[in-house]
């Protein structure tokens, strides 16, 4: 079986030159290294999977339960842990195994999954891009949300009324990201484009599940003289 995912931490984005000298925007992750922590098989679990812990520098604090987790694996404790599936194919993975940037390649697809920025709690306008009311002329109605119910049927707010409320830090997927380069020395994956999260945020790297082909530039033919 073969690990389809790698756990990393966003270091930040910057811009890369390509062969043909396009520009194009990238991510820099730092993808693991990671250790097996626990093996799932489709006889003990119903399906297969493996938890990887993300290596750190410093020694991880962990309560007793998660002791005994990381002690029946045989692996130092990890303050991160993430499931991701495998692949049918290659060896079995067992716990104390290393799983490194090195299970991409150039050119490949790749799906994000990250936490995105929390913007706080926000108004209808920037939550939900309301359009607001009139800014002037004593409308006295600017950024309120409107009507939110009738009065005597049903006499309540419905579920799920689009209103005010705490914005973003939310599970994303940025999906369809191709891998621009893998550097193997120090753990590094540049991707083009944007990935879910602020700096320094934990990012679980998989293969793409549905992947698609580069867009090409549109090229407006000219039209030949009559």
């Amino acid at each position: 079986m073969a690990v389809t995912g790698i756990i990393g931490r966003k270091v930040g984005m910057t811009q890369v030159f390509e062969t043909d000298g396009t520009v194009v925007p990238a991510t820099v992750i730092k993808a693991g290294p990671c250790v097996v922590v626990q093996a799932k098989t489709a006889q003990t679990d119903g399906y297969e999977a493996v938890q990887l812990g993300l290596v750190a520098e410093a020694p991880a604090t962990v309560n007793k339960p998660t002791a005994g987790h990381y002690k029946k694996a045989n692996v130092p404790p990890t303050s991160i842990r993430r499931e991701v599936k495998v692949a049918a194919g290659g060896d079995a993975l067992k716990p104390g195994d290393q799983v490194l940037a090195s299970i991409f390649n150039a050119g490949d697809r790749v799906d994000v999954i990250g936490t995105s920025r929390g913007k706080g709690f926000q108004g209808v306008m920037k939550r939900h891009h309301f359009a607001g009311g009139a800014a002037t002329h004593g409308s006295m109605f600017h950024r309120a949300p409107g009507s939110i119910g009738a009065s005597s049927f049903p006499s309540r707010v419905v579920k799920g009324m689009r209103s005010a409320g705490r914005m973003g830090a939310d599970r994303v997927t940025t999906r369809n990201l191709r891998v621009v380069s893998v550097d193997l020395e120090n753990n590094l994956l540049v991707l083009r484009g944007a990935v879910p999260g602020a700096p320094n945020g934990i990012v679980v790297i998989r293969r793409a599940i549905a992947r698609k082909p580069d867009p090409k530039p549109q090229v407006e033919k000219k039209k030949g003289k009559k």
